[in-house]
C-alpha cells in the first residue's frame, strides 16, 4: 500500500570478510509522524509495541542501570525527562534526534533552539550531509573518553547496532545482528556509517545498540538479541527509550 513502511532484509559483508545480518525499514517521510517515547521504568520494547499498538519502533538512546534513567538529555512533548546527563564536556557534542515539524539529527549544541517537540540524545552521529561522519581513531563526542558511563567503550569492535537515517523523502530505521561466532560479526561505527550512506541517509545517528539493539516491525521484533558473544538473550532487553513511527494523520 503506498505510504506503508517497507522492510529489507541483507547480508553484509565487513571490512574483515565477516558478514552480518541487517534489517532495513523505510518508512515514507511524507506519510510518517516520528516522536519519541521515554518509559518509566525499563520496558521491553517489543512487548509494548504490542500492548499499546504501536507497530513500528526502533531503540533510542542509553541509560544507566543503575538507577535507570536515560543517558542524556530527553524531552517529550517540549518537556525535560528526568535524565543522567553525559559528562562534561560530552554534553553539547553529543548528537541528537529533534522532531519538532522537521526532523533534525545534529550535536546537541547545533540544537539550542530547540523549545517544543521531542529530543533524544545519542551518538555519534554517522552521517553529515550525505557523507560518512565517522573517522577511524577519532573521538569527537567523547564515547572513547567518557566510557565510564557505559559498560564499555561502544566505539570499539563490532557489535549488534542500530541506527537512524533521514533521506530526501524516507526515514531509515536499521539494525544489525552480531555476537554470534561464524554467523553475524555485527558492524564497527564506520561500517555502519557507511552503510546509512548507501541506504540513502543525507543525516544518520547511532542509537543503543550491543544486547539492547531493538528494531520492531508490524509488532514484531525483527532482530535477534544477544546478551553476549554467543550467548542468545532468552528476550529483549527492556529499554528506557524509543524512536516510534506512525502513520500521519
Amino acid at each position: 500500500m503506498a505510504g506503508e513502511p517497507t522492510y529489507e532484509l541483507l547480508r553484509v559483508r565487513t571490512r574483515a570478510g565477516d558478514e552480518t545480518t541487517v534489517y532495513l525499514v523505510r518508512h515514507p517521510r511524507a506519510t510518517t509522524r516520528l516522536s519519541v517515547a521515554c518509559f518509566a521504568a525499563p520496558t521491553r520494547l517489543d512487548r509494548w509495541c504490542v500492548e499499546n499498538d504501536r507497530p513500528e519502533a526502533i531503540v533510542a538512546g542509553f541509560f544507566v542501570r543503575d538507577p535507570h534513567l536515560p543517558l542524556g538529555e530527553v524531552r517529550v512533548g517540549g518537556v525535560p525527562v528526568v535524565h543522567e546527563p553525559v559528562a562534561a564536556p560530552w554534553a553539547g557534542r553529543r548528537a541528537c534526534v529533534h522532531v519538532d515539524g522537521e526532523i533534525r539529527i545534529a550535536p546537541r549544541e547545533e540544537l539550542a533552539d530547540v523549545g517544543g517537540g521531542d529530543l533524544v540524545q545519542a551518538g555519534p552521529l554517522l552521517v553529515r550531509d550525505g557523507t560518512a561522519a565517522i573517522v577511524d581513531g577519532e573521538d569527537r563526542e567523547g564515547f572513547s573518553a567518557g566510557a565510564s558511563q557505559f559498560d564499555s567503550d561502544i566505539t570499539a569492535e563490532r557489535h549488534p547496532r542500530c541506527a537512524l537515517g533521514v533521506s530526501e523523502d524516507e526515514l531509515l530505521a536499521v539494525c544489525c545482528d552480531g555476537r554470534r561466532s561464524g554467523v553475524d560479526a555485527g558492524l564497527d561505527l564506520a561500517e555502519l556509517a557507511r552503510l546509512m550512506v548507501s541506504f540513502g541517509a543525507r543525516e544518520a545517528i547511532n542509537l543503543d545498540g550491543g544486547g539492547s539493539a531493538t528494531l520492531v516491525h508490524r509488532g514484531h521484533l525483527l532482530n535477534r538479541p544477544y546478551a553476549d558473544r554467543d550467548q542468545p538473550a532468552p528476550e529483549s532487553r527492556p529499554v528506557m527509550t524509543a524512536l516510534l513511527f506512525e502513520r500521519a494523520p
